[in-house]
């Protein structure tokens, strides 16, 4: 057996909240073929199997029992050119806002609204990542999986996927069962840049590169979130609520300067940081998590928290903006 999994691992640098949790065997998968052995592993000894990127979106627990594996598979290239459109391949390891100034770099449009979004890119299917008017779906051809049972490989289409609003088969019926390895995405050489999202068009000529969308993105991004580096944070906690018309109609007409965005379907997405902030929130810390002062939506880790706490605090948010 060539993967030997280390013991105790401290995984309280692997996610970016900054919670404290050690990984009972900890093993970083570098290969398809390293990957399966690990699943085997895990397999055969009955261990639990816990899936781990870049650690963006997750919080841990103090302890993680069994086997934690990190899919390291970290490479990407261009497969394949027809006039305007390019093929990009990518590996589930590889750093997602590396991989978007990369490309926006080459002139390749169709991700650039999505820079700065941390984590790996394995993880970005399973919530459908999106900011700035542009979701991780318009440009996903298909993605690679492995089955955690026995691991066999398989390509799925986005029908499959059944990507939603930060939602994907990925957190429903196949959650726990695969694990991503790679993307195949569509881009284009063709100008067609989404800035009616925010305050980004008034930050651009007219007629800008995506490299210059994605940095304008990008500095958009520090002015409003904090650095994990600095301040454990695991960007926006909460997902925006859609309601139906009629409720955004009566809440428009008590507050009309209620960001919202009507949806397909009929229903209207509300702004989950506006809410937070009109309920005197921003800012607001409790114990050793708080409110972002500048962006209600990030809840932050001032340090020494467990996730236990971190939970409680986030059900308080949420039922004050529900009350």
């Amino acid at each position: 057996m060539s993967l030997v999994p280390s013991a105790d691992h401290d995984l309280s640098r692997s996610n970016t909240l900054g919670l404290p949790c050690v990984a009972e065997r900890f093993a970083a998968a570098g290969s398809l073929a390293e990957l399966r052995e690990a699943l085997a592993l895990a397999h055969s000894r009955s261990w639990p199997l816990t899936l781990l990127g870049g650690g963006s979106n997750l919080i841990l627990p103090e302890r993680l029992p069994g086997l934690v594996v990190r899919p390291a598979l970290r490479r990407w290239w261009l497969e394949e050119e027809r006039g305007d459109i390019v093929r990009v391949q990518v590996e589930a390891g590889v750093v997602w806002h590396d991989l978007v100034m990369a490309l926006a770099g080459r002139g390749l449009w169709g991700i650039e609204n999505l820079a700065l979004i941390p984590g790996h890119c394995g993880a970005a299917p399973i919530q459908n990542i999106g900011a700035y008017g542009v979701e991780l779906c318009e440009v996903l051809e298909a993605l690679q999986v492995v089955h955690l049972d026995d691991g066999r490989e398989a390509w799925m289409t986005p029908a499959q996927c059944a990507f939603g609003y930060r939602d994907s088969v990925f957190k429903g019926e196949l959650d726990g069962r695969v694990a991503i390895t790679r993307l195949s995405m569509r881009l284009s050489r063709r100008p067609r840049p989404r800035l009616g999202y925010g305050d980004l068009a008034c930050r651009l000529g007219e007629a800008p590169s995506p490299l210059e969308v994605a940095e304008a993105v990008c500095a958009i991004r520090r002015e409003k979130l904090p650095d994990p580096a600095t301040l454990g944070n695991a960007g926006s906690f909460f997902k925006n609520p859609l309601v139906p018309a009629g409720q955004a109609e009566r809440l428009l007409a008590a507050h009309p300067d209620m960001p919202h965005f009507p949806q397909p379907g009929g229903r209207v997405k509300l702004a989950a940081g506006w809410l937070i902030d009109r309920c005197g929130l921003k800012g607001w810390r409790e114990g050793h998590f708080g409110v972002h002062d500048r962006q209600a939506l990030v809840l932050v880790h001032h340090g020494g928290g467990s996730a236990r706490e971190l939970l409680a605090f986030a059900e308080r948010v949420a039922g004050e903006v529900g009350e």
